[in-house]
């Protein structure tokens, strides 16, 4: 049984790890945008729009189509004074309490919540409100969709990599 439960945590880990370094990626272009953006405002006196919200762009795609990805490494945000003294499975009932309670009604909430808000601005074929600026403002906010898909799914390999440990902590390695 623990195979089939592998094969499902491992699926769902290969999307979140292959978005996460798509987008990584992204951070590297953010920088080298934003110095062109500054030499040719300073030096050129020459700005474009379209140029400053591509990093904007950037900017969301990596927080938001990243933010499962931290949460498979541990890179998210936690208060660890108690955490990192405690056993594996005290560990991993932390992990299952803090996904059941906080992760998945979160998630869910920001997509049910914010799936009328992206549809509409899909059907407009929303643009930048600026002269010169992006017109794919409805991609942008769709982002905010995909991230809550992706910490639903993370989220969902987390609670079965936790389950392992809490049953049989001794035969599980991740």
């Amino acid at each position: 049984m623990s195979t089939s439960i592998d094969k499902i945590i491992r699926s769902l880990e290969f999307v979140t790890e292959r978005v996460g370094r798509l987008v990584s990626g992204l951070v590297l272009f953010m920088v080298l945008v934003t110095f062109v953006v500054v030499v040719l405002r300073y030096v050129f006196n020459i700005g474009w729009i379209a140029l400053q919200e591509s990093v904007i762009y950037a900017h969301a795609m990596v927080f938001m189509l990243g933010a499962a990805f931290s949460l498979k490494h541990h890179q998210h945000v936690r208060v660890d004074i108690f955490y990192h003294r405690m056993s594996l499975k005290s560990r991993a009932w932390v992990d299952v309490f803090g996904t059941v309670f906080f992760l998945v009604p979160v998630s869910a909430f920001i997509l049910f919540s914010s799936f009328e808000y992206v549809v509409e601005s899909i059907e407009l074929q929303e643009g930048s409100r600026e002269a010169g600026g992006l017109p794919f403002v409805y991609l942008l906010k769709t982002q905010i969709l995909c991230m809550a898909v992706l910490l639903l799914m993370q989220a969902l390999a987390e609670l079965l990599k936790n389950s392992l440990v809490i049953l049989r902590p001794a035969q599980v390695e991740f």
